[in-house]
């Protein structure tokens, strides 16, 4: 992987640093960035383009902090208990109808099904204390369980607290390769189809980067203007990610997250079951979660898994850990029917400083400082550190996150996959076995690109 500074030390022929340049210790490096100053900061921006369709989470965040968001003013319940929970809410008064001038924009329609879960709108400012009534209820109402309701989460590319990045792109000079370079084995991948949900893809990178040739999707609409939106090029990058480790494996973009980077689990969920059915793909990676206010976590999207994924034998879910620098549960890491990856920093041997944690984290991968295509434009930092700065970019950029270090994976996944003949699950399982046995003391199981 290329030194954090271009002036450094070389890596060796296979792109990684050498022994002599990787610290004894495989401790994870000691949090440099304020990440609730760029937590505030990336909120501010979503709360901005999104408007007054988006509430914060938990009920004390302004003392608290920003740990998720969520649909304003709606509830999800569960099918078969709608009828007793809008008498509860109309009772206390709670309930807002349809066809409301005051209702946000784009809020799905009232009684609207979404895998088991129906939309209740709710009176302006009482989703925590219809959540409470709710809640209470599962004492008195037969049949009422922990699944009774729920919140449209938001989910976010690459969180930190479900919203923002490890950092922003850097630009690198055209021509350079990417890093970690693209696998030895040009035929990796061969016959396999990874269908990254994201951004959507630069319809000019696959002309220009020689490793993304054939890939193909959904164009990224944030790319299309000057300066660059948030988060353009996002979906690009990790395809480049992908077909470095595999360089044969058929890549599809597909368009799930749009203003700055975000989508409500709702919508999110029929993007995926779209991806099952229509592009029948062998692996999915996904670069984005949410912190969730309890322990079940997004519950629609369970729903999902329960009703939708586990019917497709063979397909493997590789999913981002997140950018916290916590233990925190992020979800859909979190879930035992996905492969959770956190970040390794640029020894290749502790945990970068920003990437989550845990019992959760099935594995970590390189995620910090990578190289790879980017599209060419003009981007304005909207971070702390820069904020208000710009810099230009030529098609190729360095960026870091769990984001980065998921498709790395993905892309390994595929690559076993074509020479092994084994299906999504069980490539997977065969390279966790891989990286426990290469796990690196104080971080976990590891899993390095092929020399």
């Amino acid at each position: 992987m290329q030194p954090p500074d271009s002036n450094g030390p070389s890596t060796s022929d296979q792109g990684q640093p050498s022994d002599a340049e990787r610290p004894a210790e495989a401790t994870a490096s000691p949090p440099d960035r304020d990440s609730r100053t760029a937590r505030d900061a990336q909120v501010q921006v979503i709360m901005e383009a999104l408007g007054n369709s988006v509430e914060r989470g938990p009920e004390t965040w302004a003392r608290t902090g920003v740990e998720y968001l969520f649909r304003k003013d709606v509830l999800l319940v569960r099918q078969e208990h709608a009828a007793q929970v809008r008498r509860l809410l109309r009772a206390e008064g709670m309930l807002w109808q349809d066809g409301d001038p005051a209702m946000p924009e784009n809020t799905p329609r009232d009684g609207s099904l979404a895998y088991g879960y129906r939309a209740i709108h709710l009176r302006p400012g009482t989703t925590f204390q219809a959540l409470a009534v709710v809640r209470d209820g599962t004492d008195r109402v037969p049949g009422f369980g922990d699944d009774v309701v729920t919140v449209d989460y938001l989910f976010h590319i690459s969180g930190n607290g479900g919203i923002c990045p490890a950092d922003e792109p850097e630009p690198i000079p055209p021509g350079t390769p990417p890093d970690p370079p693209p696998s030895a084995d040009r035929a990796a991948g061969t016959g396999i189809r990874v269908v990254v949900v994201d951004t959507g893809l630069d319809p000019q990178a696959p002309a220009t980067h020689w490793w993304l040739r054939e890939v193909d999707g959904d164009d990224d609409p944030l790319v299309a203007t000057n300066p660059l939106q948030t988060y353009a090029g996002h979906g690009t990058f990790i395809a480049g990610v992908v077909r470095s480790m595999a360089p044969r494996a058929e890549v599809i973009v597909r368009h799930a997250f749009s203003k700055v980077g975000a989508q409500f689990e709702t919508v999110l969920v029929r993007a995926l079951d779209r991806v099952l059915f229509e592009d029948r793909p062998d692996v999915i990676c996904m670069s984005a979660g949410t912190r969730a206010m309890d322990v079940f976590g997004p519950r629609v999207l369970n729903w999902f898994y329960e009703t939708r994924f586990r019917r497709y034998k063979g397909v493997v879910f590789v999913v981002a850990a997140g950018n916290d620098s916590g233990r925190t549960h992020f979800w859909p890491a979190a879930a035992p029917w996905t492969v959770s990856v956190g970040a390794l920093a640029v020894d290749w041997r502790s945990r970068a400083d920003f990437t989550n944690f845990g019992s959760w984290v099935d594995v970590y991968a390189p995620g910090e400082r990578l190289i790879n295509a980017f599209p060419t434009g003009r981007y304005e930092y909207k971070e702390p550190e820069r904020q208000g700065q710009s810099a230009d970019f030529d098609g190729m950029a360095s960026w870091s996150g769990t984001s980065f270090s998921t498709p790395l994976v993905a892309g390994l996944i595929a690559a076993r996959m074509s020479a092994t003949g084994e299906n999504g699950p069980d490539a997977a399982s065969a390279l966790l076995a891989q990286a426990r046995a290469a796990a690196q003391p104080g971080v976990g199981a590891v899993l390095l690109p092929e020399p």
